[in-house]
């Protein structure tokens, strides 16, 4: 009897040169079910030999700026049935209609939506933290949807590319920290407030350390300005539940530490989840004071980026 050929995919990384690029290149490499495509480096701005490639592939990841990932779906829907799958990496569909976002933990029905999608649009690291901090508040009727939520964040330098990397790491020009985005523009908050469910824009504070990558994202309070007043172990449960439930959410890569003012000392580094796709969110506080610090802790190339391309990437693809 003849044996049985495993089906494998094909997938072509359009912008394979950059940091987000290279990193998901490496996770797929060697993956069963996965053949990765490339493009003549000659050709990689030729609109007609990207368009034929695109034909040939099941799956097209854009690693672009996003004015170029925009140019890059127009060639696909020019292609008609003919057209892939696609994964943008870029800011320019994660609010798009028919586009699904790829936070497969947001809820229980996430991970079949973008099983059955086409197009996915996948996260920024910082709504990915604050997402996940958000949602299951706003879900459980704790957090008003009009609440003023802050969200603080630290990411390593790797998050800026190409040229922040080279600031620190061959220049040596980049400052030890800074605070960006202090315009209130900043391109992640229109994510952050859609899929948080926020009717409230939030004030959004981000930043950068002299260390390559990892990333904290923190929620910062008021117990007593929340429906029903809810203690510091009430909202862990209420997160604990949204990401230990049986409904499709829980993937494994996001946990909640219990009691983290005293397993962690009151006390949370960025880099601890460095190379792996897990997601840690901790709750820090005191009902004494009635003030409570939400945190995600995450690799801003893992479940950042990178990693949660992956993810979608083979649950669009049927790989488990």
């Amino acid at each position: 009897m003849a044996s049985i050929k495993a089906v494998t995919a094909t997938v072509f990384i359009d912008g394979e040169a950059g940091t987000t690029g290279l990193e998901i290149r490496e996770r797929l490499a060697g993956t069963p079910g996965i053949e990765m495509r490339s493009i003549d480096p000659e050709k990689r701005k030729d609109p007609a030999a990207r368009a034929e490639l695109m034909r040939q592939v099941d799956l097209v990841v854009l690693c672009l700026p996003d004015d170029a990932a925009r140019q890059a779906v127009a060639l696909a829907d020019e292609l008609g049935s003919d057209a892939p799958k696609i994964v943008d990496a870029s800011t320019a569909h994660r609010v798009a209609q028919g586009w699904v976002y790829g936070f497969a933990e947001l809820d229980h029905t996430q991970r079949g939506k973008i099983a059955e999608a086409t197009r996915v649009a996948n996260p920024g690291c910082y709504p990915t933290g604050a997402i996940a901090l958000i949602r299951p508040l706003v879900t459980a009727g704790i957090m008003p949807a009009d609440y003023p939520v802050t969200v603080n964040a630290v990411s390593g330098y790797s998050g800026g590319g190409k040229a922040m990397i080279e600031a620190y790491e061959v220049k040596h020009t980049a400052p030890s920290f800074e605070l960006y985005g202090l315009t209130m523009e900043h391109k992640h908050l229109p994510e952050m407030q859609t899929y948080a469910r926020l009717e409230r824009r939030p004030i959004f504070v981000p930043s950068v350390g002299n260390f390559r990558q990892g990333m904290l994202v923190s929620l910062p309070l008021h117990l007593d300005t929340l429906k029903g007043k809810p203690s510091r172990g009430d909202i862990e449960e209420v997160l604990a539940k949204h990401y230990e439930s049986n409904g499709g959410t829980n993937t494994g890569l996001v946990s909640v530490t219990r009691s983290a003012t005293e397993t962690l000392k009151g006390r949370i580094s960025p880099e601890d989840l460095n190379g792996s796709d897990q997601m840690q969110l901790a709750v820090f506080g005191s009902d004494d004071r009635q003030q409570v610090v939400l945190v995600a802790r995450l690799d801003n190339l893992g479940k950042g980026a990178s990693g949660a391309a992956v993810q979608n990437i083979r649950l669009m693809l049927g790989i488990s």
